[in-house]
């Protein structure tokens, strides 16, 4: 693809971004809303959206539910063991609930999709002729963010036709409704990179109302949005990046995360690639100058091996 052509796709991009309320180096991490936020009416949790298999969060039926909930009371009931006083006043706690919905795997029009931001990808959309998408959030909506980043977009994506998607802030919820509003019509990747996630993990040392199943299963929304939207484009899927440092909690909730969306795989329409220890030293920090001091968001550095870790599986994708 010539750069001619990327660079009309990149303008109608800056001027999409010129509205943008994108929070510069040194604001609140990637999970905190940026200035203005609100001027925008609230957010309303929306419908819920279909999830893969692979990561869907199993169930229980009304019936299952008042099976196993009947069976545990007679077995407390039952019970002739020194536990049986507790048992009976944790009984409660023992019984099987119901489900609750899960947020991250539903069509929500976030802060994040309202507005200047949302409209202008819509327009961008509607022009076609995206070979390469980038989705996600401040991670990869910072790729042309400053100079020197936006001198590693050039140099791993200048020469496709390529539109970045990513909101910084943004969360599954809100990728999915965008995708669902307009972001996900009107053309028809060749590949699409996606990373999304680390917004609904409840950060650093937050272990947060969200559990890593039901964020696995909102990037699952997200992935199978994107087959109905684009069936015939490549995903490459990658693993939530590490944040923090060695010891947070968030660490492990990322981990399991991404061992979970890694079952996504399927080596035909999705290709998951785990680039994480990529960025970090051998004691789990990440290498000088690559992150910001927030342990969360690219520098021009990281930039770099990202970009250097996933050129030639896009190029594959991308034939």
């Amino acid at each position: 693809m010539s750069r001619l052509r990327h660079t009309s796709v990149v303008f109608l991009l800056a001027t999409a971004l010129a509205f943008a309320q994108t929070p510069p180096a040194g604001s609140p991490p990637a999970g905190r809303g940026g200035p203005g936020r609100g001027a925008f009416a609230p957010v309303v949790i929306g419908p819920p959206a279909p999830v893969p298999p692979e990561v869907a969060i199993p169930h229980p039926t009304p019936a299952e539910l008042a099976q196993v909930n009947q069976e545990m009371l007679r077995l407390i009931s039952s019970d002739k063991s020194p536990a049986k006083t507790l048992l009976k006043k944790f009984e409660s706690l023992l019984m099987l609930q119901r489900p609750r919905l899960n947020a991250a795997a539903t069509y929500t029009q976030t802060t994040q999709r309202m507005g200047a931001r949302h409209e202008g990808f819509v327009e961008i959309a509607k022009k076609g002729n995206i070979d390469l998408l980038l989705e996600g959030d401040s991670i990869t909506d910072w790729w042309v963010q400053g100079d020197a980043n936006k001198a590693m977009f050039d140099k791993y994506f200048g020469d496709y036709w390529t539109a970045n998607f990513a909101i910084a802030g943004d969360t599954t919820q809100g990728v999915c409704w965008g995708l669902k509003n307009g972001e996900g019509q009107g053309f028809e990747p060749k590949a699409i990179m996606l990373m999304i996630g680390t917004n609904n993990t409840g950060g650093t040392n937050n272990a947060g109302t969200m559990t890593a199943a039901e964020v696995a299963e909102g990037i699952g929304a997200v992935v199978l949005e994107m087959r109905s939207d684009f069936p015939q484009a490549k995903i490459l899927l990658l693993a939530v990046f590490p944040r923090g440092v060695p010891g947070d909690s968030v660490r492990d909730k990322i981990a399991e995360i991404n061992q979970i969306i890694a079952k996504l795989d399927d080596q035909r329409h999705v290709f998951f690639m785990d680039i994480g220890s990529k960025f970090l030293d051998d004691k789990g920090y990440f290498l000088p100058d690559a992150f910001r001091p927030d342990n969360l968001h690219p520098q021009a550095k990281g930039y770099d091996i990202w970009g250097a870790a996933v050129k030639d599986k896009l190029a594959e994708l991308m034939k």
